[in-house]
């Protein structure tokens, strides 16, 4: 059986904050970790503990500034490509969540080696670590609504691949692999929600793929791109 259980009572994360150490305290007053768990953690309090906030009245400038490439754009409405490859809303820039008025909060420089060093701290405290996933909210082209998908990951693979598996009528499956990242972090979202100052969230009960992954996995190659 799957639980998530939210890690609540963290305060407002500031630049320069232990991110870790929040988390472990959370950790514990949850009940401590299993072997297994995962933790997803929301990219605004990683990025506000890494400092990547700033405060402008150019918010379109800002999304310019930190966008690879302009996939489509009407008026103040841009879906940009980031450097991490990943194509969203506004390149990730986002004024919700913000420290105050007038400020912005921008993705994590490197979100897999954030997830990193989060699971580091955390094996440390608790002799063993969790898979860490740093999660957003992305739209889907097609698709009303936001998800919250992974970014950032440490501590296990982001896709199940079950080509060459078969089904239970025995059918051979050649295209299925699964992106259980993104799905631990839409569980994770569950709990977390975007205006309930819950940050964090522990999935439990979900065998992950073993290894070590990248986020960048779960990008689409450009080859294999549909919609350039």
């Amino acid at each position: 059986m799957v639980t998530v259980i939210p890690l609540t009572g963290l305060p407002e994360v500031q630049p320069g904050d232990d991110l870790a150490a929040l988390l472990g305290a959370a950790i514990e007053r949850a009940g401590g970790l299993e072997d297994g768990d995962v933790l997803v953690v929301a990219q605004k309090a990683v990025s506000k503990a890494e400092g990547r906030v700033e405060q402008t009245d150019d918010v379109v400038g800002a999304v310019l500034r930190e966008a690879r490439a302009v996939r489509r754009r009407r008026g103040d409405l841009v879906v940009a490509e980031t450097r991490h490859g990943f194509v969203c809303a506004s390149a990730g820039v986002d004024r919700s969540n913000a420290p105050g008025e007038g400020w912005i909060v921008l993705l994590p420089e490197d979100p897999d080696a954030s997830a990193a060093r989060i699971r580091t701290a955390l094996g440390e405290r608790f002799g063993h670590a969790p898979a860490v996933i740093v999660s957003d909210s992305f739209g889907r082209a097609w698709r009303q609504g936001t998800t919250d998908v992974a970014i950032g990951i440490a501590g296990m693979r982001p896709l199940l691949d079950l080509r060459g598996e078969r089904d239970a009528r025995g059918y051979e499956l050649h295209s299925t692999v699964i992106a259980v990242a993104d799905e631990l972090a839409g569980a994770g979202e569950l709990v977390m929600g975007k205006a309930s100052g819950v940050p964090a969230a522990i999935v439990r009960g979900y065998a992950v793929p073993p290894g070590d992954g990248s986020a960048q996995e779960l990008v689409m190659p450009p080859e294999r791109d549909l919609f350039p």
